[in-house]
């Protein structure tokens, strides 16, 4: 069925194939812009509008000197956003870079990078040798935004990425003449390579080739040059144009034609350039062919349309369409979506296209609304999808919402649709609305914004200073709006004068963002300090909450104790020490101390680091504390690293009395003399005494038989008769002196009793000599069973004695507890 609804503008170019033209915006150009006299570079995906006079249209001022170039940048609907006077080198050509960076390439190689409101950004040389450009190209890589020269010798060069300009000769066999009449640049499987047109044949340069062909387009009218050549924007198809006006249409290598059409005009064309809809076949593309005030649009089938102006115009190639600029309008020229096309097509007989008269006629309250929708009733979902694509491909507002209430519609007859796409396209119509408005004069499709993605265009729309509509747009999409809060800020700081005023602005910001995670104040700081504003950055940073971005930052600023007294606040070790390094470094040693004394946590982690790496700093830190204590165990554990723990025990001694440690200072007053002890002994018996412990001494004394220096040690040194007992019994069992040892449990009665006899001896095999004090260890058993009144175990003593004598008194013993009870 036909629906006629915005359909006026369409045409045909072949079957099936219906092209589209539509009105972006009525131009606010000032009144001095008239692009006849002009030549326009225009960024892709709606971006900014690069004007200049045509240099062949420049007079000559007294003095033989040139007008140099105003370069005026507007946007899509002719808002002049800035101007940049040229007072640089001859002009060669300009281009926009993938970041919408304007690209001046000047005569004696080198290219200039400007920002849409004329910042100068960069500059760098195509090579030492290139110093005479007689023509440029701009063009898209696979690496980036690519520049190729080309010089008065006919020598090709090419930088793949501006951001790293590298360049290199295209090929040292190319031989090129005067005869050379158009080249193009051709950008496929990351292989750049150059189409040159001589005479009539064309020839495919790649970078490294040995060997290359002339190709001579086969055509059927005769022809003596190609005057303009033109490669699509995904770079599969090229278009060619006769010096007779002939036109031919290929795939990118030549090596295969779509068609060839004569378009009988023998004016030089000003614009070759393709219109494509971003599939890779060649039956839905077409060529158009800009004149003075013409436009021919020719179809690969052949077939073509015809479009005339009162001006002048100029013909800017995107992913998906064409965009023509006048003095007086902005249009789009495109082919019509296949969504589109099978709702407002001539004779359509498609499911989306009833679903939309369905709508249609429920609005107007008919009973045919029914009728519709029982006719497609199998169909309805693919109906529903074709309504909600061809809404996204439409620039008027009401149109765009006639096919989402008919989208709408239809879903409401589907059980368990999945409303998914539904919602996005909403979402999208109502950012690309946004974005097309004339205030704002960015006029993508949506084919444009699915493939730039939403981040970028945020990145766009905060490089053109939008920044509140930037975070509402994030906010509906449920995008990160951190990178647009910081370039604001950023804005901010390089421009605001009064830092204090700044500072309290974008804290008001930052905190009122309602982000789920605060905002980081350190990319912010940073630039700051980047353009010299050293007290906003510091300013900044106190409300940095991020601790590891806070410190290295504040060092950097040299606010050292700020860092310091963060890095303490974070209770982080790594952090603290780089504080503390870097405060040791950039500060006077009396004022570090004097500092880091009053942050106890940062001064003790130091004391840990002089402790390993520089014990002469530590020393004079306990110095200057009066830290008496410390000072006595620093040179303690210096000394026994050492071993000069004699010399160093006077100081230690005395600086633990000074800490209020008495007895830790007697103690090492006693190690002093049992030091002196261990030389004496050390002279004496050539043996060695140094290191040993009070008690080891004793014990080898005592292995020695030097009992009476064993003895001396014990009285000087106050040790315990049990100790000294134990060391003799063990001793004299060790050296199997078992005469010494009974007659050491004969001499006295023992301080440790008699079961240690019974033990060494047994501990060395020797039952019968344990045997010997068994009576002993009897007599001190009902003893002590005598006084815990325990008659069970002076029964058992009673049974294993063989001591007439102790035998009566154990007796005894029983007999006493006996009668008690």
């Amino acid at each position: 069925m036909s629906l006629l609804c915005n359909t006026g503008d369409w045409f045909t170019l072949g079957q099936g194939n219906a092209f589209r033209k539509i009105e972006l915006y009525t131009m606010e150009w000032p009144g001095s812009i008239n692009l006849e006299h002009m030549r326009v570079y225009a960024a892709p995906y709606g971006g900014p509008i690069a004007v200049v006079k045509d240099p062949k249209l420049f007079v000559k001022l007294d003095g033989g000197a040139s007008t140099r170039p105003i370069i005026r940048i507007f946007n899509c609907v002719g808002k002049l956003l800035s101007s940049i006077n040229w007072d640089c080198g001859n002009l060669v050509t300009l281009g926009w870079s993938d970041a919408e960076e304007l690209i001046g390439v000047q005569d004696d190689g080198t290219i200039f990078l400007h920002d849409m409101f004329g910042n100068f950004v960069h500059k760098f040389s195509v090579g030492k040798d290139v110093t005479d450009v007689a023509d440029a190209r701009i063009f898209t890589s696979a690496s980036g935004t690519g520049v190729a020269v080309m010089t008065s010798g006919f020598k090709i060069y090419i930088l793949n990425n501006i951001k790293d300009p590298k360049s290199r000769p295209l090929s040292e066999l190319l031989n090129l003449t005067s005869s050379l009449t158009c080249w193009e640049m051709v950008c496929k499987d990351r292989t750049t390579s150059c189409l040159l047109a001589s005479g009539n044949e064309i020839t495919l340069v790649r970078h490294g080739d040995n060997a290359f062909t002339n190709t001579t387009p086969a055509m059927r009218h005769d022809y003596q040059s190609i005057s303009l050549l033109a490669v699509s924007f995904d770079h599969e198809h090229v278009a060619l144009l006769t010096n007779t006006g002939c036109l031919w249409m290929g795939s990118w290598d030549l090596k295969r034609k779509y068609c060839e059409f004569a378009t009988g005009r023998q004016e030089q064309a000003n614009q070759l350039v393709w219109c494509i809809d971003g599939s890779t076949g060649p039956d839905g593309q077409a060529v158009i062919v800009c004149y003075a005030h013409l436009l021919l649009v020719v179809g690969a089938s052949g077939e073509s349309s015809v479009y005339t102006y009162d001006t002048p115009v100029a013909l800017i190639p995107e992913m998906d369409c064409v965009r023509v600029l006048t003095n007086y309008c902005h249009e789009l020229v495109q082919r019509v979506p296949p969504s589109t096309s099978k709702i407002f097509g001539i004779n359509i007989s498609e499911p989306a296209s009833f679903l939309f008269e369905a709508h249609r006629k429920f609005r107007d309250r008919s009973h045919q609304s029914d009728e519709y929708l029982c006719l497609i009733q199998h169909r309805l979902p693919a109906a529903v999808a074709d309504c909600v694509q061809a809404a996204g491909h439409e620039f008027d507002p009401s149109t765009q919402k006639c096919l989402i209430q008919a989208a709408y519609f239809g879903k409401s007859f589907l059980s368990g649709y999945d409303c998914a796409d539904y919602i996005t396209m909403c979402r999208t119509l109502k950012v690309l609305n946004v974005l097309r408005d004339r205030n704002v004069g960015i006029p993508i499709t949506i084919q444009q914004f699915n493939h730039l993605q939403p981040v970028v265009i945020l990145d766009r729309l905060v490089f053109r200073k939008y920044y509140g509509l930037a975070i509402h747009i994030a906010k509906y999409l449920k995008l990160q709006e951190t990178r647009i809060l910081e370039h604001w800020a950023f804005q901010k700081i390089t421009h605001d004068k009064n830092d204090d005023e700044v500072a309290r602005k974008i804290a008001a910001k930052f905190s009122s963002a309602g982000l789920r995670e605060p905002m980081s104040y350190a990319n912010v700081a940073d630039k700051a300090q980047q353009i010299g504003k050293t007290k906003l950055a510091i300013t900044l940073l106190e409300m940095e909450t991020k601790k590891k971005l806070q410190v290295p930052l504040l060092l950097k600023l040299g606010a050292c104790e700020k860092a310091l007294i963060a890095a303490t606040q974070s209770g982080d070790i790594d952090l603290i020490y780089m504080a503390i390094l870097e405060m040791k470094n950039t500060t006077a040693l009396a004022k570090f101390h004097m500092t880091i004394r009053r942050y106890p946590l940062a001064q003790n982690l130091y004391k840990k680091y002089c402790q390993l790496n520089s014990l002469s700093t530590l020393k004079d830190i306990h110095s200057q504390e009066d830290d008496f204590l410390s000072q006595a165990e620093l040179a303690l554990r210096e000394a026994l690293q050492l071993g000069n723990l004699d010399a160093s025990i006077p100081d230690i001694s005395g600086n633990y009395r000074k800490a209020g440690k008495p007895v830790e200072a007697d103690l090492a007053d006693e190690t002093k003399k049992l030091i002196r002890h261990q030389k004496l002994l050390q002279d004496k018996y050539q043996k060695d005494f140094f290191g040993l412990a009070l008690h080891a001494m004793v014990r080898k004394l005592l292995q020695l038989g030097d009992q009476r220096y064993a003895e001396k040690l014990k009285s000087e040194f106050r040790m315990s008769d049990r100790r000294f007992w134990w060391l003799r019994v063990q001793t004299y069992a060790d050296n199997y002196q078992w005469e010494e040892l009974e007659k050491l449990g004969r001499a006295k009665k023992s301080a440790i009793g008699y079961e240690p006899f019974v033990e060494v001896c047994l501990a060395k095999q020797n039952v019968t000599e344990a045997k010997k004090y068994l009576p002993r260890c009897y007599a001190d058993a009902a003893t002590i069973a005598f006084m815990q009144k325990d008659i069970d175990s002076l029964l058992k003593i009673h049974d294993h004695c063989n001591d007439s004598a102790l035998m009566a008194k154990v007796e005894n013993m029983i007999g006493q507890l006996s009668s008690k009870k």
